[in-house]
C-alpha cells in the first residue's frame, strides 16, 4: 500500500450504499479504503482501524448513525453525507463534536467527496453551501422553552450526553445503574421535546443549555 494513500473507513447501513461509495473512492488517486462499517459496528473503529478519515453516509433516517457517531472518541476526522438538508441541524449537533468534519449532500460527486476527506483529514472544515444556509436558518430559529426545568442529575447526565457517552459510560462515572441513567435520559428527551438523544443535545445547546 502507498505510504501517502489517505485511509479511509466506509460507514453505510445500506449494504449496497456502502459497497457503491467504496467502489468509487478506490478509483480515486490517494485514496485508500481500508475497511466497510455499519452504524451497529462503529464503536468497534478504535479496535480494529486507525483511519485518516471517515466517510459516513447517514441515509434517510439519520438518527441512528448519529446516535452511533456519538460513540466515538472526537478526534476522529468526519466527512458526513446528508440526503435532505432538512436535516442539517441535528447533523451538525453530532458531528461537530469532532475534531474536524465536513458535512456534503450524497448527491455530490465523487471528485468533490474525494477532496472534501483530504481537506478534512488535513484538519480543516468542509460544508456544503447550501446546508450552511439551512444551518443558518436553525440557529436563528429561537429554541423551545423546556416543559419543565431539569433536575441537577439531569443535568449531570445532560451535560454527559454532550460528550457522546454512552448509557453505560454515564452510569459508570456518576455511580448509578443503567437503568437509572435510561430513566433520566428519557426525562431529559420528554422535557426538550425531543425524539431522540441526539435532538435532545442539540436542543439543550440552542437553549444554552450545555457546558462548553
Amino acid at each position: 500500500m502507498d505510504n501517502l494513500s489517505l485511509q479511509v473507513l466506509v460507514v453505510a447501513d445500506n449494504l449496497l450504499t456502502r459497497a457503491g461509495i467504496a467502489s468509487l473512492l478506490d478509483n480515486q488517486d490517494m485514496l485508500d479504503v481500508i475497511g466497510q462499517l455499519t452504524s451497529d459496528s462503529l464503536i468497534d473503529v478504535p479496535d480494529l482501524y486507525t483511519p485518516d478519515v471517515l466517510l459516513v453516509d447517514l441515509g434517510w433516517d439519520v438518527q441512528p448513525m448519529l446516535e452511533a457517531l456519538q460513540q466515538l472518541p472526537n478526534d476522529y476526522p468526519v466527512v458526513a453525507l446528508l440526503n435532505d438538508d432538512a436535516d442539517a441541524s441535528t447533523t451538525f449537533g453530532t458531528v461537530g463534536r469532532f475534531s474536524t468534519y465536513g458535512v456534503l449532500l450524497s448527491e455530490t460527486d465523487v471528485e468533490l467527496i474525494a477532496a472534501a476527506l483530504t481537506t478534512v483529514a488535513m484538519g480543516l472544515l468542509v460544508i456544503d453551501p447550501v446546508l450552511i444556509n439551512a444551518l443558518t436558518a436553525s440557529i436563528m430559529t429561537p429554541p423551545d422553552t423546556l416543559i419543565e426545568s431539569l433536575t441537577p442529575r439531569e443535568d449531570e447526565v445532560l451535560q454527559l450526553l454532550a460528550q457522546g457517552m454512552t448509557n453505560k459510560a454515564i452510569a459508570h462515572k456518576l455511580g448509578i445503574t443503567d437503568h437509572t441513567v435510561k430513566f433520566h435520559v428519557n426525562a431529559i428527551m420528554t422535557k426538550l421535546n425531543a425524539q431522540s438523544r441526539t435532538e435532545a443535545v442539540v436542543q439543550a445547546t440552542r437553549a444554552g443549555l450545555i457546558i462548553l
